[in-house]
């Protein structure tokens, strides 16, 4: 296994952890991951699932805006996990108006920003 094979382990590992340990704490109703509160992150979820996602309201673009976005892109990976398409998330952060993509990022958003160009480009046709 490669060195980047474990670390990718080992974090997922973390995060499985910290999610098993808000899980099983009563007291706990949220977690904050990345400045977000993982309530609020509910706000997104609609415009990041299924194939046709509305866009964000308003209260998801407060929520994007305020997050930490470059320790919310090391956990990209894992975003399929959770029924989230990572194309979406690189859509909606531009939706909201966010233009600075931090660098642990830019490899989604290359991937994406084309196939969010063309979309945008389709809707006017």
């Amino acid at each position: 296994m490669g060195k980047n094979d474990t670390r990718v382990l080992m974090r997922f590992a973390v995060l499985t952890m910290v999610l098993t340990a808000a899980i099983t704490v009563k007291e706990v109703t949220s977690l904050t991951l990345c400045k977000i509160d993982t309530d609020d992150m509910q706000k997104c979820r609609p415009a990041v699932t299924g194939n046709n996602p509305p866009p964000p309201v308003n209260e998801c673009c407060v929520v994007v805006k305020s997050a930490d976005l470059a320790c919310f892109c090391r956990y990209k990976f894992y975003l399929p996990i959770l029924g989230i398409d990572p194309s979406k998330v690189a859509a909606l952060v531009a939706k909201c108006g966010v233009t600075t993509i931090p660098r642990n990022c830019r490899d989604l958003e290359n991937k994406v920003i084309l196939r969010f160009v063309f979309a945008q480009l389709e809707e006017r046709d």
